[in-house]
């Protein structure tokens, strides 16, 4: 369904119980809601969690922002590589606040908050700004955006710069299949038939490129979270893989360094992608937050007395 926010038209899904707690769930680059695993949804629903999932700006079938057209990329990433500012069309600070806004217009003061990659950094920054809006974080192959941390391997790299041979889906399916057995985990490879059907029902509910490329440069141009970090004051659990070639372990073991109280996991065999182990995973670790949260109101209840 489309929610209309304060600030953006948002496609969203709602699962669940509607009086369960809420978990707020946040893709990464260029991925759509449809990313998340139908059976890691299935687990959190059936934990009694209503989960929402939704398309970021500028990708699936939410709000487009084509009128901002996209900087020069190649001198714009020649900028980042040098440490020089980069210029965005917007920010992941706005993508923060598309977050905040869809929780506002469905009349919820706060969730738990799950992000992946682009998604985890959206989340430190939702979390930071609107701290009434998070109740807990889980954060899986993400980055506080420190400059001095290791980038992918070129390799990763070099996939991710390699176009498509043309725009027909078949196309598309390929050369986004290439790019996850790429980053993918080794330990647990996804089956081939299996991944190439996940990418094609993305590709063909929507191929927003451009979209794709100003979310990128929003990554890019996002100043260093750990001044952000430092002042966290909520629960939060880090899942990184130790084979992670877009985003190497260091940024994990980063961030757990820098928020306070944070725990972590950090995963042999785990590379950039979302198997059925991680999921299992990622899911213990959110239901645990929500187990904390009931324990805590439980015990101020108790401490207020009759």
């Amino acid at each position: 369904m489309q929610v209309v926010t304060r600030t953006i038209t948002l496609e969203v899904e709602q699962h669940g119980p509607a009086d369960g707690p809420v978990l707020l769930l946040i893709m990464g680059l260029a991925m759509q809601l449809v990313a998340w695993p139908e059976h890691f949804i299935s687990a959190l629903t059936g934990a009694g969690l209503r989960v929402i999932r939704f398309d970021n700006r500028d990708c699936g079938l939410s709000q487009g922002f084509d009128q901002l057209d996209v900087p020069n990329l190649p001198l714009q990433m020649l900028r980042y590589s040098l440490g020089l500012p980069v210029r965005a069309p917007y920010s992941l600070a706005n993508m923060a606040a598309d977050a905040a806004a869809l929780l506002e217009a469905l009349a919820l003061p706060a969730a738990h908050i799950c992000g992946v990659s682009m998604g985890g950094m959206i989340a430190q920054l939702l979390a930071a700004h609107y701290p009434q809006r998070a109740a807990s974080l889980t954060l899986a192959m993400t980055s506080s955006g420190a400059r001095s941390l290791p980038r992918a391997r070129w390799s990763t790299q070099a996939a991710l710069l390699r176009r498509p041979r043309s725009n027909s889906v078949d196309d598309l399916v390929q050369h986004a299949a290439h790019i996850f057995r790429v980053i993918g985990s080794p330990a647990w490879p996804a089956p081939r038939a299996e991944l190439e059907a996940q990418l094609r029902r993305g590709i063909e509910r929507s191929v927003r490129q451009q979209g794709a490329l100003r979310q990128l440069l929003a990554i890019a141009a996002a100043p260093d979270r750990s001044p952000l970090l430092a002042r966290l004051g909520l629960p939060v659990h880090i899942i990184h893989g130790e084979d992670d070639p877009l985003v190497p372990i260091a940024h994990g073991r980063d961030l757990a360094r820098k928020i306070p109280g944070a725990t972590a996991e950090f995963v042999a065999g785990m590379g950039h992608d979302l198997p059925r182990p991680v999921c299992e995973r990622l899911a213990r670790a959110i239901v645990r937050h929500v187990e904390q949260e009931r324990a805590s109101c439980v015990s101020s209840r108790a401490d207020r007395g009759p």
